[in-house]
């Protein structure tokens, strides 16, 4: 039996915990506001906002119904378009839609006004930028967007006298939630938050999965790990970060540590996906999933991580993640062996790191290439080189023979234009819809100098190797 609250009601259900949330909101209980659009998390039409207790606290997140299982709402709030009306008047965030002419067809509207509302919820320090990043999972095929963004920028000067000792309260009061989420809480506090199911296909967020096989899910018998606390968590042993298995990306992304540590990862991680789905996309599904252009994958290919995979006889055993690829989508596992732990290095005062990524559209695109690279200097030699690349073969690539031919070099052009003639000979594109493959040949040689162009702007220019 799945239990969550609703909007304002608790829901009792024996549907299957795979159902995705779209489904049970809209058919089951005719929750209609929550739209279907692309059903691969693209859109935003499905947004709904869930909140957890965290630490004993509450806290709320926009994310996509379409490829949420019910079974990751277990004992949480779900918040629909619906539930955040006011009894005799629109809220904050729809009033300032209507007032901005922010809205023409409407379909996409709810998901705007769900993730307003979030933003609403979330923000302490409410900006124009953080405004509009909130809503960057939703798109609209009408508005043009700047209407849009005179919505969340009115937004924005409403939140300004947010009090933040009391910030539910002062929302209730100042129009922007209506009253019963007070009551919320108290609510989550009562239920049972454990949610154990032991079927043959483990899943974390369901980004990746309910995207590829959203057909058949319903009829498989999953292991969900998103809720484990097991396996949720960042700590950090010395020089070394430790992600457990079911970290998301806006864990990541909102971890002062790892803020401090890596220079521009904040602007890297923006460029993964948008906000909803960072907000339940977990590491390890990223890893898991194999694809050739995963962006995190890329990024810890680069970073030397290193995977735990344990068995379902608690049994443990550590593999470079460079070692965890054999081919397209075949992985060196067995078949009960699941992430548990990621772990790497943080870059030291001698190590540089940069991520480039090449796609359709800027944000909310899966790369047509994406490459990452971590350089360990003693003056201007590299004496250790870490550089990945996807997209540009079947499994993601760690350049092997590249950063052997780089390790104990000098940075200078010279160098940088063999290593990438090398790195030529690692590649095996093929042409397909995000680009023939001797455009993404090009692109790994442009971006491979991007790397070097960034990390030392004082040495190397973009003249000397172009």
């Amino acid at each position: 039996m799945i239990e969550f609250l609703l909007n304002n009601r608790k829901i009792q259900t024996d549907k299957a915990p795979s159902t995705t949330l779209l489904d049970f909101v809209r058919y089951d209980e005719n929750l209609r506001g929550t739209k279907i659009g692309c059903r691969e998390g693209d859109c935003g039409a499905c947004t709904v906002l869930i909140g957890s207790l965290i630490n004993g606290k509450l806290e709320y997140m926009s994310a996509t119904s379409c490829l949420t299982p019910i079974a990751n709402v277990y004992g949480k709030h779900v918040v629909t378009v619906e539930g955040l009306n006011l009894s005799s008047k629109l809220n904050q965030a729809q009033q300032a839609m209507v007032d901005c002419s922010g809205t023409q067809c409407g379909f996409c509207t709810p998901g705007f006004v769900n993730s307003m509302c979030g933003f609403a919820l979330n923000t302490t320090l409410p900006t124009v930028e953080s405004a509009i990043s909130a809503i960057d999972g939703n798109i609209c095929r009408c508005t043009g967007y700047k209407s849009i963004e005179r919505a969340a920028v009115k937004l924005t000067q409403e939140l300004e006298w947010k009090d933040t000792s009391r910030p539910l309260a002062w929302l209730v009061e100042h129009d922007f939630i209506p009253a019963y989420f007070l009551e919320v809480e108290e609510q989550l506090k009562r239920f049972d938050l454990q949610y154990d199911t032991d079927g043959h296909i483990p899943i974390g967020g369901g980004t990746d999965l309910y995207v590829q096989k959203h057909d058949v899910l319903h009829e498989m018998e999953m292991t969900y790990l998103f809720n484990r606390s097991t396996l949720n968590g960042i700590t950090f042993e010395g020089s070394k970060c430790i992600l457990k298995s079911a970290v998301t990306v806006t864990d990541l992304l909102e971890n002062e540590t790892l803020l401090n540590a890596i220079p521009n990862w904040y602007k890297y991680l923006k460029l993964v996906s948008s906000t909803p789905i960072r907000n339940i996309g977990t590491i390890a599904g990223n890893l898991a999933n194999a694809s050739p252009i995963g962006d995190f994958t890329i990024i810890l290919l680069a970073m030397n991580a290193q995977l735990t995979l344990t068995n379902k006889d608690h049994e443990s055993r550590q593999l470079p993640l460079k070692d965890f690829y054999l081919s397209y989508k075949v992985l060196n596992k067995t078949a009960d062996e699941i992430i548990t732990e990621i772990s790497f290095d943080l870059p030291s005062k001698s190590t540089q790191f940069h991520f480039e990524k090449v796609c359709k559209r800027q944000y909310l695109d899966i790369a047509s290439v994406n490459t990452a690279i971590r350089i360990t200097l003693d003056g201007d030699v590299i004496q250790e080189a870490h550089c990945s690349i996807g997209g540009v073969g079947p499994v993601p690539k760690f350049l092997a023979k590249t950063c052997e031919y780089l390790t104990h070099k000098s940075i200078e052009p010279k160098v940088i234009l063999r290593a990438e003639e090398i790195m030529q000979t690692e590649l095996s594109p093929m042409s397909d819809a995000r680009g023939t493959k001797e455009y993404k040949r090009l692109l790994a040689r442009q971006l491979f100098f991007a790397h070097f162009i960034e990390i030392f702007p004082d040495t190397i220019k973009m003249h000397d190797l172009i």
